[in-house]
């Protein structure tokens, strides 16, 4: 390359027409899938204190947010839902008539043209909070298994385009997505979360989905912050037993490891900015500490440099209505 003064890099920075014209990651409303809550009841708006913007809705009220954000370009919704009662084996999470099975059905009939995907785990319907089936304290993989393919079954028979299990089980994606392909549901996508990290940034979802454990962790399952290595192992054999999409969970803590994955498999990846994330940027705002709607955009920017093909965020209509 030809050296200064020949050369000066601040040419193509002198105006805001010219950085656009040479930036190198667009981002785009379309490029994000917005999470809600979904609680019994009608006319339910429950602020969640801990992400300041985000609520817990009954059915009518996640299909107000929902409409928004489809009109505002965004394509795509993950549900997470919270039943009127749990139990140790979470069973409120495969009842044809549970609370997430509803919310599809109610989607998929005012909405068709939105991508609904849902969250496969136990850990929002059990009395204990953890993932899966607790035996002798610690939870048990294999007996697990058959409980989250009937409860991705159930989701697929409601109506939703996107089956996401983010239990960390071995061998899950296989045993869903044979369940799938027997009942006859062979189109119907797994998303599947790869490389979750135990990470201290969910905190404040557990308050919004209130699936914190009542014992110990969930370090035994989800994945050391440490292992880069271990991520692309877990990546590679979800998509080996059928995934269709992975994923990274947390993202900015990761975002080498989104860029490893982008690189090693070139498989459509999401990345998900976690509660954590998104509740830092937001409280640093409320402080006077940062500007709250360029710190979110230069966060999700990144993220997709690093190469995310979806982002999973919190704050995805606010994005959308700045960038109408």
């Amino acid at each position: 390359m030809p050296k200064f003064p020949e050369y000066r890099m601040r040419r193509l920075r002198q105006t805001p027409a010219l950085r656009t014209m040479v930036r190198e990651t667009e981002l785009a409303p379309s490029d994000l899938i917005l999470p809600l809550f979904v609680v019994p009841g009608t006319g339910v708006r429950r602020a969640v204190s801990a992400m300041p913007g985000v609520d817990q809705t009954s059915i009518d009220e996640l299909l107000r947010d929902a409409t928004e954000a489809h009109e505002l370009g965004i394509p795509a919704v993950l549900l997470f839902g919270i039943p009127e009662s749990k139990d140790e084996r979470g069973t409120e999470g495969y009842a044809e008539d549970g609370i997430i099975q509803e919310a599809v059905r109610a989607l998929e009939r005012e909405l068709p043209d939105l991508v609904v995907i849902t969250d496969v785990c136990l850990c929002e319907y059990t009395s204990h909070g953890h993932c899966g089936v607790i035996r002798d304290g610690t939870v048990e993989n294999d007996e697990t298994l058959e409980l989250l393919a009937r409860q991705a079954l159930s989701h697929a028979r409601a109506g939703a385009d996107i089956i996401a299990p983010s239990d960390m089980m071995d061998g899950r994606v296989g045993v869903i997505r044979r369940a799938l392909d027997d009942a006859g549901y062979t189109n119907t996508p797994i998303l599947s979360y790869a490389a979750k990290f135990a990470s201290t940034f969910y905190g404040p979802f557990r308050e919004a989905a209130e699936s914190a454990p009542s014992f110990g962790d969930r370090r035994s399952y989800q994945m050391d912050p440490a292992n880069g290595d271990e991520a692309i192992r877990e990546v590679e054999l979800d998509i080996e037993e059928g995934a269709d999409i992975v994923m990274v969970k947390p993202a900015l803590p990761y975002l080498d490891i989104i860029r490893r994955v982008r690189e090693e498999t070139r498989y459509p990846l999401f990345a998900y900015q976690v509660s954590g994330e998104y509740s830092a940027i937001i409280a640093a705002g409320q402080n006077g500490w940062i500007d709250t709607e360029a710190a979110m955009r230069e966060a999700l920017i990144s993220i997709k440099r690093a190469g995310a093909t979806m982002i999973i965020t919190y704050w995805a209509r606010e994005f959308a209505r700045s960038n109408g």
